[in-house]
């Protein structure tokens, strides 16, 4: 992944870069069409983790993991802390809807956002930064599992909170 800076992100047709705060105040900024989102962790001071984090217990399951294990999965450098999906022929998801989810997920609500649930153990998960390109003709999974892929070739690992392929 060249996405080393939100420079590059914003060259490659990414939008958005609003903090998750701001999103659960107003998501209605985000575009109601399939895409790919990114969380951005753009601190420059090493993250801190809390346990518990604030996600939601969907279907019964505890979202939280030992902070020792997040210290583990942690990108040291890597801006991208979390790359998501939404919509694929057939399917009503979009970026507004699987956001929206994604962020009722973080509030600690009930809701099927399982993936990405490590960055709500982050400390200062409110201040990440949500950014997404909309993928009129392309395959939003399709574009992700690129993304990771060049994710891995630069770090050697999956993004922090991408827990599958």
């Amino acid at each position: 992944m060249k996405y080393y800076i939100k420079k590059e992100l914003e060259e490659e047709g990414f939008t958005g870069f609003n903090s998750i705060s701001d999103l659960i105040a107003d998501s209605s900024v985000i575009p109601n069409a399939r895409g790919v989102y990114l969380v951005l962790y753009l601190k420059n001071e090493p993250v801190k983790f809390i346990t518990p984090g604030s996600g939601g217990h969907f279907k019964g399951k505890d979202p939280n993991v030992p902070i020792k294990y997040l210290h583990e999965k942690w990108v040291d450098n890597a801006l991208v802390v979390y790359i998501g999906k939404a919509g694929k022929d057939g399917s009503i998801s979009t970026l507004r809807s699987r956001i929206r989810q994604y962020l009722k997920f973080g509030q600690g609500k009930n809701t099927g956002h399982w993936g990405g649930r490590f960055i709500w153990q982050i400390k200062d998960h409110n201040d990440l930064v949500i950014c997404w390109k909309v993928l009129e003709n392309e395959d939003p999974r399709v574009y992700e599992y690129t993304l990771i892929q060049q994710f891995i070739y630069r770090y050697n690992m999956k993004p922090f909170a991408n827990l599958i392929d």
